[in-house]
């Protein structure tokens, strides 16, 4: 065994992840430029959709983005006119995020993702099933980081 086998990429659990992730991104694009969203805008109107309306740190939560990476995508999401930003009167510290009605409405035009993508992503049921236990496994482990 060489020294070095463990950095090569055939040899790391980050590369097929990163390259799948990567890769079904890319086979969503076509299904979410219909609804003119991005990928990640899509995750966010999938939590929003939902709950009804979040702060800022719990959306961030569920989604696993910062609070910088979200600000600017919220702001594109609110000039669709799909949510709306406004303080908690609770507390002025918190950002409340709630979907308006018209974001409520894209959520008939999104069902049909779902059963698209089923057709690009070729996994049996059992497979899939198996494959989102794994990684929600992963994301359980990464919580305590």
């Amino acid at each position: 065994m060489d020294k070095y086998d463990s950095l090569k990429i055939e040899n790391q659990i980050c590369f097929p992840l990163y390259a799948c992730s990567k890769e079904v991104i890319r086979l969503y694009k076509p299904f979410l430029d219909m609804l003119d969203l991005t990928y990640t805008q899509y995750i966010t109107m999938m939590v929003l959709w939902e709950y009804r309306e979040l702060n800022v740190k719990e959306l961030g939560e569920k989604i696993y983005l910062d609070s910088g990476t979200l600000t600017p995508l919220l702001k594109k999401l609110e000039s669709k006119g799909y949510i709306k930003r406004s303080r908690s009167k609770e507390d002025e510290r918190n950002l409340l995020i709630s979907i308006t009605d018209e974001g409520m409405s894209l959520r008939e035009e999104a069902l049909q993702v779902p059963e698209k993508m089923a057709g690009c992503v070729k996994l049996d049921m059992e497979s899939a099933k198996n494959l989102y236990d794994i990684l929600y496994k992963l994301l359980n482990n990464f919580k305590g980081n």
